[in-house]
């Protein structure tokens, strides 16, 4: 780390949180500190382009947000932002730029502009020419990508239903397990499918073997002149045409895959819901670049989330953060979170590859609701870890049933609610329960009824899930990310993790074939054998 921009728990502003969280942090109360403050909602409130934050629900008060400011300051968090968005090379270990925020500014506003609208406009343009049926033929395409080629457009379509065409399926296929790309294939006609092979070198383990299934089926189905009905989304022309696609869109290095649905990797999206609103999600998308990049460290939403994170996973020592969409059409994306946060973010040495003293990305997960009550919600209430939780509201429903809908906003409220309020063991012995078993001792029955309260949430409120409303939230997600990488003095943009169960894949893969499990050790010989 530079001098400039200290390590984190080398800072003043560190060891003053420290002592902050000793002194008020730990024995933090949100029931008292709402009952203390009529005015708590008001200032821990920020509106953000498209998106709305209830932060008022977390372990936190305006001291421990001032010193978490602090810290973002002595760890350079702003000029380390300031460089990403000037297309420096902050990923380090790679000596790339991070510059996806280029691939939604309006022309001429940031770096490799004439390039990024180049594509784009080619991407679009063809985007349109399939979406016209009776033209094109199409009806069904099928995108096959894996990892951030693959999760951030299904998220995308899944999220944007409402504004997709109902002429054209689209279906995704990731998984090199067989079981994803069949049932697929059994619902499509070669005449009628376009498929797009997503893969920066177009060497991507997953996706090159299911492209090789899908062309095969293409073949033994009777379809004719595969290069109309195939499409390669990657910077390696060569090895795209000799599979037999003659349409390619490219990208760039300073495009990480958990980052590109923004550029070509779109293209599935631009298909389902058009020029038009794929335009929009770039918009709402750089409305959250300029709020990140221009508003006050105090106002700025992705800034203020990604220092919370670092709050609780640092000082409160929460591992975990749940997420709980309550639109249906958000279903993927915890999942696309998931990949976002703790691939950038899963790191244990700093940017001089020193070994870290303190922990880095939490557990991302989650579901839809109210489908996530009926599942891991007890655990949320009564289990023994406290686990934060990141609720999203749609006031608008894009469907035609009012009472629905106000009953997944009540919901979700009321989960909030619940968390932080808790029920006191004296108020569970007060109720009458009618299924409680027949003499069972009202002291033992009203612990088993007690919830503790005190546990934190966010609500995030959208007024209606469109295009740019989506892009806003995305890029909002991104750059908390960002923050908490920055102040932990980390390589957010790199993911070398991922390297290493794939080369020994590699290298295990003739062995089903010959069976010599030479070398191996005594477990992974034995599953080898069992398994060939």
């Amino acid at each position: 780390m530079s001098a400039a921009a200290p390590r984190c728990d080398r800072t003043a502003a560190w060891r003053a949180l420290h002592d902050h969280y000793r002194q008020h942090g730990r024995a933090f109360d949100l029931r008292e500190a709402f009952a203390r403050d009529t005015g708590r909602f008001a200032a821990l409130s920020l509106q953000a382009p498209e998106v709305f934050a209830d932060l008022s629900k977390n372990r936190w008060d305006l001291s421990t947000r001032n010193l978490l400011i602090d810290l973002a300051r002595e760890c350079g968090v702003p000029a380390r932002r300031d460089a990403m968005l000037r297309g420096e090379p902050i990923n380090t270990t790679e000596g790339r730029a991070a510059l996806h925020t280029a691939l939604r500014a309006p022309r001429g506003t940031a770096p490799h502009g004439d390039e990024v609208h180049a594509v784009l406009d080619a991407m679009l343009a063809f985007a349109e020419r399939v979406r016209d049926v009776r033209a094109s033929g199409i009806r069904d395409v099928v995108h096959i990508g894996i990892g951030g080629s693959d999760l951030g457009p299904q998220m995308a379509v899944r999220s944007l239903d409402a504004f997709a065409t109902r002429e054209i399926d689209l279906h995704f296929v990731s998984n090199v397990d067989g079981h994803d790309i069949a049932p697929v294939l059994r619902r499509l006609r070669p005449e009628s499918t376009l498929f797009i092979v997503a893969s920066k070198t177009f060497t991507t383990q997953e996706t090159m073997a299911n492209a090789g299934v899908a062309r095969a089926w293409f073949t033994q189905q009777g379809g004719r002149d595969a290069a109309r009905h195939f499409v390669a989304v990657t910077t390696n022309l060569a090895a795209a045409a000799q599979f037999g696609i003659d349409t390619t869109f490219g990208f760039w290095d300073w495009v990480g895959g958990r980052y590109s649905m923004w550029s070509a990797i779109g293209l599935p999206i631009a298909i389902a819901i058009g020029e038009t609103n794929f335009r929009a999600l770039l918009a709402g998308a750089h409305a959250m670049d300029r709020h990140f990049a221009d508003a006050p460290l105090q106002a700025n939403l992705p800034l203020q989330l990604g220092l919370l994170d670092v709050w609780y996973r640092n000082f409160h020592g929460f591992a975990s953060r749940s997420i709980a969409p309550y639109h249906q059409g958000l279903e993927r994306l915890p999942a696309y979170l998931q990949q976002l946060e703790m691939e950038s973010n899963g790191k244990s040495v700093d940017l001089d590859g020193e070994p870290l003293s303190y922990g880095t990305s939490p557990v991302v997960w989650g579901e839809p609701g109210t489908n996530g009550q009926h599942a891991y919600f007890q655990m949320l209430h009564q289990g023994t870890d406290v686990i934060p939780v990141e609720f999203i509201a749609v006031r608008e429903a894009s469907h035609p049933y009012p009472a629905l809908q106000r009953k997944a906003l009540a919901n979700c409220l009321a989960q909030g609610q619940a968390l932080m309020l808790g029920k006191t063991t004296a108020q569970a012995r007060a109720e009458s329960v009618p299924t409680a078993a027949p003499g069972v001792d009202a002291g033992v029955l009203a612990r088993h009824r007690t919830f503790p309260g005190n546990r934190p949430s966010t609500t995030l409120v959208l007024e209606a899930l469109t295009p740019r409303s989506l892009g806003a939230l995305i890029a909002l997600y991104e750059h908390r990310v960002f923050t908490s990488g920055a102040v932990w003095g980390i390589d957010s943009f790199d993911q070398w993790g991922v390297e290493l169960g794939k080369t020994l894949c590699n290298q295990l893969l003739p062995r089903f074939d010959t069976g010599d499990t030479t070398g191996l050790d005594a477990s992974t010989a034995a599953l080898l054998s069992r398994l060939r």
